[in-house]
């Protein structure tokens, strides 16, 4: 175990050298791009150009409105940079020398960011050839370490993330070590076009949400909605066989519950206006959790009861600004696959283990192979007994080990009520997504005084455990319509198999296919439109419909089906009973199609 421990570790560190590398040539290139744009744009002012995860970007402040027509212009003026081979030159200045060197500038925004520093912090800067910048860094030695860079997209951005600031144009960017790095980045970059989730949710009549109407909510279509409910059904499934009951909870709780659980206290802003009900204020809820807490607080527990594992689809709505909606990853109105568990001290880490071993089992079925996981420990500030910490600390690393999973050590990342484990899996493309999240919590079990009654005949605070398997279906459609293309494995088509007729003479015996294959709880259509047979195919192909049953005379007159597969294309003629057979046995093992690019 502490072989495979000093394993896991060696390569986490090996990532993250190569990540701090690469955010340093992102970081380095975005004061690339600052001195690019005011040897073009003198007059530009300028805010903050920090690296990202997915490249780096800087926001300006200019009459000129930028195009992307522009980015060839100021590419060009970057190469200029790199070519010169500046050096990166770090200095300090006070503060008031700082203020006086900006503002002979004409640089507001640079000259408010200074009032952001600490007094006892140094006022730090980076120049390179005629641009200086405020920052800490960190940064590539040369301009000339800069070798490949590509500008990618314009966006508007308030001043500081607040509405009531000017809007400043900020343009995106993205860098790596070399240009195979880059070009790989760029042609996975237009395959996730080629799978967003919006644009596939339309053409496929999956879901809508009105931007102008409702904002962040929802509309689940018929198929959309179908598939919804085959993940309801294996969720719920697979939660009664590992031991959960379920539970339902209200939409809306008083003011005073969410006083004493804290979220009035440190999220109102998230939280949706209160409404007046006989006098009291009530809230739509943000959270499941003090809903489940109250359940438990409903009767006097023993050790003799515990673990408790309850979960529930509970729907939770949350403001989100206009500006950060984005499809079904960021929404205002979401159901989550909620799970709270209680258990004692000598129970969490086998609690989450199982845990563990679920999450790994649900991702895997799900098509998601690579699982990653990534363990936050203790912050400066945090409620509940260090040994506790410690304890439940040691129990995630522990699960993390038993499961064999990759993982990474976030010193000091946890949030202040518990130590956590988010799991990270990669798409068909390679992109990595925040998936489940299990997460320990010292902070409601005090504010409630949670209690059970011990083998000693005392009052003991149980242990609570959030856990989340997908986070949200909504978010977790979104990942599944992009990882898949729209392409369903037949387990989750919302149409599993569509019968094309090949004329008039056939439709009799195409509708009885069509009652036969219902009949086996399959999910089938009939396309009875008039048309060649070459139209019908290509429609069920761009509807990702995985099997098209072709009835011609010959099928008719031996009571067959010819089968056409989405992918695989003509695979003989059979049987209906055969053929319904082979798709049961599909379906029940839960296989997963060959990834493809989308239509």
């Amino acid at each position: 175990m502490e072989g495979a421990k000093t394993e896991v570790q060696r390569k986490t560190l090996e990532e993250r050298r190569e990540m701090d590398g690469l955010s340093r040539i992102r970081h380095s290139c975005a004061h690339v791009l600052a001195t690019a744009v005011l040897r073009i744009w003198p007059e530009a002012k300028l805010d903050i150009g920090p690296p990202t995860d997915e490249g780096f970007y800087y926001d300006f402040d200019l009459e000129h409105r930028f195009t992307p027509d522009d980015f060839e212009q100021i590419e060009a003026e970057m190469k200029k940079v790199v070519k010169e081979n500046q050096t990166f030159e770090f200095s300090k200045m006070t503060r008031e020398e700082a203020k006086a060197h900006y503002a002979k500038l004409e640089q507001p925004f640079k000259l408010e960011r200074i009032d952001d520093i600490p007094e006892e912090e140094q006022i730090t800067f980076f120049r390179n050839g005629e641009f200086v910048d405020l920052c800490a860094g960190p940064h590539v030695p040369r301009t000339g370490n800069v070798k490949a860079f590509k500008l990618l997209r314009l966006a508007a951005a308030y001043y500081r993330g607040n509405e009531k600031n000017p809007q400043l144009q900020r343009i995106y960017g993205t860098a790596f070590k070399n240009k195979t790095q880059l070009n790989e980045w760029l042609e996975m970059r237009e395959e996730a076009k080629k799978r967003d989730h919006r644009r596939l949710g339309k053409d496929l009549d999956l879901f809508s949400i009105s931007e102008k109407v409702r904002p962040g909510l929802v509309n689940w279509h018929p198929k959309g909605a179908r598939i919804r409910s085959i993940i309801e059904d294996f969720w719920k499934k697979e939660h009664f066989k590992n031991g959960y009951d379920l539970v339902y909870t209200p939409h809306v709780g008083k003011a005073n519950l969410w006083e004493t659980s804290g979220h009035l206290d440190f999220y109102r802003e998230g939280m949706y206006a209160a409404m007046d009900v006989d006098g009291q204020e009530y809230f739509i809820k943000p959270m499941n959790c003090p809903f489940h807490v109250e359940i438990y607080k409903s009767g006097l527990r023993s050790y003799r009861e515990l673990p408790l594992r309850w979960a529930e689809l509970g729907t939770v709505y949350r403001y989100e600004k206009t500006g950060t909606l984005h499809g079904l990853f960021r929404v205002r109105g979401f159901t989550q696959d909620d799970a709270h568990i209680f258990c004692t001290k000598e129970q969490i880490e086998d609690e989450v283990k199982e845990v563990i071993r679920f999450c790994n089992m649900i991702w895997k079925t799900f098509g998601f192979t690579e699982v990653k996981a990534y363990l936050s420990t203790r912050p400066e500030k945090a409620v509940g007994e260090e040994a506790r910490w410690d304890q439940a600390t040691k129990s995630l690393e522990a699960a993390i080990l038993a499961e064999g999973l990759p993982y990474e050590i976030d010193e000091g990342g946890g949030a202040f009520y518990g130590p956590k484990i988010d799991l990270k899996v990669k798409d068909a493309i390679g992109r990595e997504w925040q998936t489940s999240t299990i997460q320990f919590d010292f902070n409601l079990p005090e504010r409630f005084d949670l209690k059970y009654i011990g083998a000693d005949g005392h009052a003991h605070r149980p242990y609570m455990i959030h856990r989340a398997l997908f986070g949200s279906l909504e978010r977790f459609f979104g990942i599944l319509i992009e990882h898949y293309a729209g392409g369903f494995p037949v387990w989750l088509a919302p149409e599993q198999v569509r019968v094309l007729p090949l004329s008039d003479d056939q439709l009799e015996y195409a509708d009885e296919v069509l009652k036969g294959l219902q009949q086996a709880e399959i999910r089938a259509t009939i396309d009875t439109k008039s048309g060649k047979l070459n139209g019908k195919v290509k429609n069920a192909q761009l509807d990702k419909v995985p099997y098209m049953l072709i009835i011609g005379g010959k099928e008719q007159e031996n009571k067959q089906v010819a089968i056409r597969h989405r992918l695989a294309g003509m695979k003989g003629a059979c049987g209906l009973d055969e053929f319904i057979t082979q798709l049961k046995d599909e379906e029940l093992a839960k296989k997963t199609v060959d990834m493809e690019v989308s239509d």
